[in-house]
């Protein structure tokens, strides 16, 4: 197995984030439209200040809507602690994370910026590509 594919290689970038003090209801309409699992939620000056994940919204949209009050935002319910990955690191490391801490996405952080999102299933594709190499051998 090559061991030189890197995170940089198979993350979506540009990747799909949320501004500070989005509208719970725009947040949803990105999740959806990007057909991702979670965000990252990005300041004015571009660094990442937290995650929203698709639960985080159901929980919020649930309580919203079935009082019919509230409007809330992606500051109310996104997550401060960002668990984030280096363009450079090794997929089969990150693969190795995920199945012991099961996050599904993360956003790839290079010099304090958001350059991308890696999900499983784009470490599971390239892992996948990487194994039909190991069969022409």
């Amino acid at each position: 197995m090559s061991t030189s594919i890197r995170v940089r290689d198979v993350m979506i970038s540009p990747s799909p984030y949320v501004k500070h003090h989005t509208p719970l209801g725009e947040v949803v309409d990105i999740l959806l439209r990007n057909r991702v699992m979670g965000l990252p939620v990005v300041a004015d000056g571009g660094t990442v200040v937290g995650f929203v994940s698709e639960q985080d919204c159901i929980h919020s949209m649930l309580v919203s809507s079935y009082h019919c009050e509230g409007a809330p935002n992606v500051d109310d319910v996104m997550h401060n602690e960002v668990l984030a990955v280096s363009p450079e690191q090794n997929i089969v490391d990150l693969a190795q994370n995920m199945g012991k801490n099961k996050p599904k996405l993360y956003p790839v952080i290079d010099d304090g910026k958001l350059v991308g999102l890696i999900t499983r299933s784009a470490i599971l594709s390239a892992l996948w590509e990487n194994r039909a190499t190991c069969d022409m051998q």
